[in-house]
């Protein structure tokens, strides 16, 4: 089974190959994968070793399809205020944010 997991509104699963990456939607020091709409928290990616500091703990790719892809070179943790942490071993993760329905059309899960 592929490896999934789910923070507050965000969804990553593990991918079986890497695709083409595209532009680089991450800063070089920290890789945010969403912010809180109400608390101003973020799901924030950070190495798991800091003192590894030379590599990125993972870069976050926006692909043209609007797809984001999360390419992780060591060993992190996606932390947020709110949820319990969840482990990343290197490899590449698809990073969805999760949607719902409501009466007004589809809209972004408010965390």
């Amino acid at each position: 089974m592929r490896f999934q997991a789910r923070q507050g509104d965000v969804f990553i699963e593990r991918m079986a190959f890497t695709p083409p990456l595209g532009p680089r939607a991450s800063g070089a020091d920290s890789v945010i994968l969403a912010y809180g709409e109400i608390t101003g928290h973020a799901h924030r990616v950070v190495a798991v070793d800091q003192r590894t500091g030379t590599v990125p703990a993972a870069q976050l790719f926006e692909q043209t399809n609007g797809r984001r892809l999360l390419l992780v070179e060591q060993t992190c943790e996606v932390r947020h205020d709110e949820h319990q942490a969840i482990a990343l071993a290197p490899g590449a993760y698809s990073v969805t944010i999760q949607r719902e329905y409501a009466p007004e059309g589809v809209r972004r899960v408010i965390d």
